[in-house]
């Protein structure tokens, strides 16, 4: 066989060959995804069997803090406040991964109702208030008038500002100071903003909201701009963080994905030392349709 007839046939095998090694790959991605959505599942499995021993136990604890089985001294007291603070702590790691699983599979399904979103704040703030107070911290929320009711999910907006109340809590230090805060919005995605002449998108200034903006700052000592958008990863945790051991490293990326299904979206801004803030916007709209896992309205 000639030089040329060899280099023909093995030009025209080439083609070939990356087709297999294409079908291949995508053989190898679905065998990883399926062995993954396996793990999920049976770790979710594990962590609901561990929700009723768990509930069982600082049931207990209440009953026995209550003192109504007997008086207690204040060791004894200590000790009850040190297992129900480590059972609650237990209790929301078990929540998050239920949390992270049930989106991670697709089956969380957002339910829209109409609502006063000051009265869903105004109840996340009073639950985290006691926490708040016992790090020594002052939690401030203001009602905004301008806010009209509109349809969302309320049980998954508390889930998401809870999430980011409690990453205040942890990296805010005694002394320091959160502010919650929400507002009426005009929302211009990029993609349309983009496609749209100047006196439109002039126009489109003057016409009213079409979305909430929430924002959770805090007085902490901030986060360096390489980690903004990895903060919202699975399981991310800052390097060098005292409270490397305080969580799992769902809070935030639950708390995207949430977010996401809205048809919102989420970020954070801040300069080492300077204290974080969180904000997400959701639509006065809500989708009828979502690509984000667990989304489906």
């Amino acid at each position: 066989m000639s030089e040329k007839a060899c280099l023909s046939q093995s030009v025209n095998s080439q083609p070939e060959s990356n087709s297999g090694n294409d079908e291949q790959l995508r053989r190898d991605h679905a065998k990883l995804q399926e062995r993954y959505q396996r793990t999920t599942s049976t770790l979710a499995s594990a962590a609901h069997d561990l929700k009723t021993p768990l509930a069982i136990l600082n049931g207990y604890v209440e009953v026995l803090q209550s003192e109504k089985l007997g008086g207690l001294n204040e060791k004894q007291r200590e000790v009850l406040r040190d297992m129900r603070s480590s059972g609650q702590r237990l209790q929301r790691f078990i929540q998050d991964f239920l949390s992270f699983s049930v989106l991670e599979t697709g089956e969380m399904k957002m339910r829209y109702e109409s609502g006063d979103l000051n009265t869903c704040l105004s109840e996340v703030c009073r639950l985290w208030s006691p926490r708040f107070q016992e790090k020594s911290l002052a939690l401030y929320f203001l009602v905004n008038e301008q806010l009209t009711p509109f349809e969302f999910d309320a049980p998954k907006i508390e889930r998401v500002v809870s999430n980011l109340l409690e990453n205040a809590s942890k990296f805010t230090p005694a002394g320091g100071t959160v502010w919650l805060h929400a507002e009426p919005h005009m929302w211009e995605r990029r993609a349309t903003s983009e496609s749209v002449p100047s006196a439109d998108r002039r126009r489109r200034h003057d016409q009213r909201p079409n979305s909430v903006k929430v924002s959770v700052s805090d007085t902490g000592p901030g986060l360096p701009p390489e980690f903004h958008l990895e903060v919202f990863d699975d399981f991310f945790r800052a390097p060098h963080s005292e409270t490397q051991s305080d969580g799992m490293g769902l809070g935030l990326s639950i708390a995207r994905r949430l977010i996401n299904g809205m048809g919102g979206k989420i970020w954070v801004e801040s300069d080492p030392g300077a204290g974080c803030k969180f904000s997400f916007i959701v639509p006065l709209h809500p989708p009828l349709h979502s690509s984000a896992k667990g989304t489906a309205r």
